[in-house]
């Protein structure tokens, strides 16, 4: 199996993992719900931070201006969006199972999604920034190679809208997984070795026309 190959499988890992999760998650918080609930949020602490990791990854190696905002936006999502996945998963599902079964969910519950959520929210516009910036650094520099990059605004949105549940917030992730994966294979700057130097880059964007 060639490097570009299980670089690419790396990359698009972590989001289609999550959207293979939300296959099993939950659509609502309850007694009954809730151990599933919170497990499944636990390898979240990993997986959503990757997601961000494999988008900052697409400009490795770069000091421009639009590779700095690929990172401070994936950076923003994966600090946000954890905290969410603490907050409203692990903790609230936690509590949930600790009450024990047919007790009225409390208000300390709600307490928890009232700062989960707006917490939530900042991570979800940082990975709805962070997969434009890509796309337009992935148009910019490889034209029609990178225009499906867009996708990736789409199921960001997606996600956005419906976290990691099924149907919406699974496609939505997997659309981040599998553009990331392609956006890897047809980038040949990930994997050399060393940074090239503007004409080479020149070269090689001409090259890919």
């Amino acid at each position: 199996m060639s490097k570009r190959l299980v670089l690419s499988l790396v990359l698009a890992l972590p989001a289609l993992s999550l959207a293979g999760a939300g296959f099993f998650h939950p659509h609502g918080l309850t007694y009954d719900t809730s151990q599933q609930w919170s497990s499944l949020h636990f390898p979240g602490l990993l997986a959503f931070p990757l997601v961000g990791a494999s988008l900052a990854w697409l400009v490795r190696g770069r000091n421009d201006t639009l590779a700095w905002v690929v990172r401070l936006t994936a950076v923003t999502y994966a600090a946000f969006y954890s905290a969410l996945d603490v907050i409203n998963g692990i903790a609230a599902g936690y509590v949930t199972h600790r009450l024990g079964p047919g007790v009225p969910r409390p208000d300390e519950i709600r307490y928890l999604f009232d700062i989960g959520r707006p917490l939530g929210d900042i991570g979800e516009w940082g990975l709805i920034a962070c997969c434009l910036a890509v796309t337009v650094d992935q148009v910019l520099r490889h034209r029609l190679w990178g225009a499906p990059a867009a996708a990736m605004v789409l199921g960001a949105w997606f996600v956005r809208g419906d976290h990691i549940f099924t149907p919406i917030g699974v496609v939505g992730m997997a659309i981040i997984g599998v553009v990331s994966g392609y956006l890897a294979w047809h980038d040949p700057r990930i994997f050399a070795a060393r940074r090239m130097d503007p004409d080479s880059e020149r070269e090689l964007v001409g090259a890919r026309q």
